[in-house]
């Protein structure tokens, strides 16, 4: 029973959610980010003026330039970030070429510092630096904090963001699209959506989909009524 008991224990498994977030976190943050600021710009502008193509205008403009900046500015961020651990990765793999003893030697000085006695620790080093890419792998695994074979795309992360902007960023422009005059129907689509988006952002944090979701939305919320407030006073002449 207790080896039948430990038997189906082992097979219990887990899985972690994607902490580096991956695709998710500029698709997610895009979509936030292109609500939040033309929501915010198109209710500065309808507060300062009643007259729908210019608010339109206003919020296509506010897409398009949103949506290429989130795109270029990601773009050369994660090119950036992938070039540098590229280049680090070159220094791994010429150690390795040039010094596989130490490497080795360092390899088993980390598993030992693991908890891993030492005879061990080095017949696994030993194994590991029997091939030269997992070695590489493990050691930049172990270093950097990346994998050689796993590095962010930076066209993945353009596109992602581009696409994700322009999807909020749509939301509180499209009724002005559509002939719709009042401010308070894109108000409340652009505040269920910056719920939503808050609780798909939980996916990523510790925190429950509601506390996101209302965190966003007063977030989202607040800018909005600001910007309306100042369209309102620089409209009316005030400023």
């Amino acid at each position: 029973m207790t080896e039948g008991g430990s038997g189906a224990r082992a097979e219990i498994h887990h899985q972690h959610r994607d902490v580096t977030g991956g695709w998710l976190r500029p698709t997610v943050f895009g979509a936030m980010d292109g609500l939040v600021s033309n929501f915010a710009l198109i209710a500065g502008v309808a507060g300062g003026t009643a007259n729908t193509k210019i608010i339109s205008l206003a919020g296509v403009a506010g897409l398009a330039a949103g949506a290429f900046s989130m795109a270029g500015g990601e773009y050369v961020s994660v090119a950036s970030q992938r070039e540098l651990a590229e280049a680090e990765i070159d220094i791994e793999r010429r150690e390795l070429e040039r010094n596989p003893q130490s490497e080795e030697d360092e390899l088993t000085q980390l598993y030992v510092q693991r908890g891993v006695e030492a005879d061990t620790a080095r017949e696994v080093a030993r194994q590991i630096s029997r091939n030269p890419e997992q070695a590489l792998a493990v050691h930049t695994r172990a270093e950097l904090g990346v994998d050689p074979q796993d590095l962010p795309s930076p066209v993945l992360a353009a596109v992602s963001s581009f696409l994700s902007f322009g999807v909020g960023a749509l939301i509180p422009l499209f009724p002005y699209l559509i002939g719709l005059q009042s401010l308070w129907i894109p108000a409340a689509a652009s505040m269920a959506a910056l719920f939503a988006a808050g609780a798909v952002v939980s996916r990523v944090t510790a925190r429950t989909w509601w506390f996101s979701g209302l965190r966003q939305l007063v977030v989202g919320g607040v800018a909005a009524c600001l910007t309306w407030g100042l369209g309102t006073l620089i409209g009316s002449g005030a400023l």
